[in-house]
């Protein structure tokens, strides 16, 4: 019985993977040949089907941007931006879309030593630093193993070296992926969809108009209350906004 689960479950998975290459692949060809609405529709149904991937959001980013629809095309690079984030590509494109906004928000300054973390621990994304700590550990086991088979000194003490870099190098990637995975779920970005947005003092529709936003604009989500959000930009500014008007990238 366990082996006939087995195999249909992998039956399953295998047409899954299968249909998701097929539309992934049609979604492309109609994308090269101009068809960006039904590009578009192919991308989002492999997304229905549970596939997510930078490549995916890229494509989609991509195909909206075509299409001039600022806040879509933003998301989805912005999406795409937090499985690779150091890809110049989606770097370079998510720039030309955010040229489309009207919004003009000039972040606030930061420290060079939060600049400097910023740099290291957002250099990949937390599965990455974890990948990447594994792979450290197993190099650690494996100098260390050869530290003890080793018998010439010149060998051991290499061996030795090695073992010791590669343990401070997985402690480093661990304490990074941490991090950066603290970052990851206390910042909560979103994008304006509405063409504009009143943003208000209070979480009602009696709420004293602070500032509007439009389309495309990066905010992020502060707390909920009803169908209100509380939101801050990168320059600072805070206030409330109808939750159904944003859209969260996480």
């Amino acid at each position: 019985m366990r082996k006939i689960i087995f195999i249909l479950v992998l039956c399953i998975s295998f047409f899954g993977y299968s249909q998701n290459n097929d539309l992934f692949k049609k979604a492309t060809d109609a994308y090269n040949n101009g068809k960006y609405d039904a590009a578009i529709k192919d991308y989002l149904q492999i997304i229905e089907n549970g596939k997510h991937s930078a490549e995916l959001y890229y494509n989609l980013g991509n195909a909206y941007y075509k299409l001039n629809k600022v806040a879509p095309s933003i998301y989805y690079y912005e999406k795409a931006l937090l499985l690779k984030p150091n890809d110049s590509e989606i770097k370079n494109n998510l720039s030309y879309a955010k040229n489309m906004t009207l919004d003009v928000i000039n972040p606030l300054p930061v420290t060079t030593l939060k600049s400097i973390y910023n740099k290291i621990v957002g250099y990949f994304n937390f599965d990455q630093w974890a990948y990447i700590s594994v792979m450290l550990v197993v190099l650690f086991v494996i100098s260390y193993i050869a530290f003890k088979f080793f018998i010439y000194s010149t060998k051991k003490r290499i061996s030795f070296i090695l073992s010791i870099t590669f343990l401070l190098l997985a402690i480093a990637t661990v304490i990074a992926a941490y991090l950066n995975y603290n970052d990851f779920i206390k910042n909560r970005p979103a994008i304006v969809f509405n063409e504009e947005s009143l943003v208000v003092a209070e979480p009602n529709s009696k709420g004293k108009e602070v500032f509007r936003l439009h389309e495309g604009t990066k905010v992020f989500v502060l707390e909920q209350l009803k169908d209100y959000s509380k939101i801050k930009l990168a320059d600072g500014k805070t206030g409330w906004i109808s939750s159904e008007e944003i859209k969260e990238i996480k």
